[in-house]
């Protein structure tokens, strides 16, 4: 069960993500997370930076969609001047608006990738759609009060993928 919880690649930030080796993998098509994986929860607007990495992104030929819990008023306006496909109340860890998103950027399973900050919606919902998922540290230590709470339990968690990683790296897997 545990399993289930674990991404399939561990990284500090978005800027990690190793372009060439997705494409070498088949992806073409990224969901990002919004609150804590590209800017803290209460950034109304995506910055220059993330603006300037979806632009090197779609040049590269990604397609990229926006998958939010938050409201559709905090999903239209930082989407404003990204210009991407973008769902908002998604309700993650469900799976409907991964395989909506997949369907969106006319993407397979194993062409897309989540990347998020948090275990139980990002991961988890990713997972259990059959899609790759990256998690990348929250951008801020700030949270909404429900998803602070889960924090603690998710390093818990990282704590025994890595644990996982360094024992089956020995066994050559």
């Amino acid at each position: 069960m545990i399993k289930k919880l674990y991404p399939t690649q561990y990284i500090q930030s978005i800027y990690e993500i190793d372009l060439l080796q997705l494409k070498k993998n088949g992806i073409r098509g990224i969901i990002f997370d919004i609150d804590n994986t590209l800017v803290p929860y209460d950034e109304v607007e995506p910055n220059t930076k993330i603006i300037d990495f979806f632009e090197m992104l779609r040049k590269n030929g990604f397609i990229i969609t926006l998958v939010s819990n938050n409201t559709e008023d905090r999903v239209v306006k930082f989407n404003e001047k990204l210009k991407v496909f973008a769902l908002h109340k998604s309700h993650k860890p469900l799976t409907r608006n991964f395989i909506k998103a997949l369907r969106m950027m006319k993407c397979e399973k194993n062409e897309a990738i989540i990347v998020g900050d948090q275990i139980f919606t990002d991961v988890f919902g990713g997972n259990k759609a059959g899609i790759q998922t990256i998690l990348v540290r929250p951008v801020s230590d700030k949270d909404e009060w429900k998803t602070k709470i889960k924090r603690g339990v998710e390093r818990r968690i990282i704590s025994k993928y890595e644990k996982y990683l360094e024992q089956n790296q020995y066994k050559g897997e």
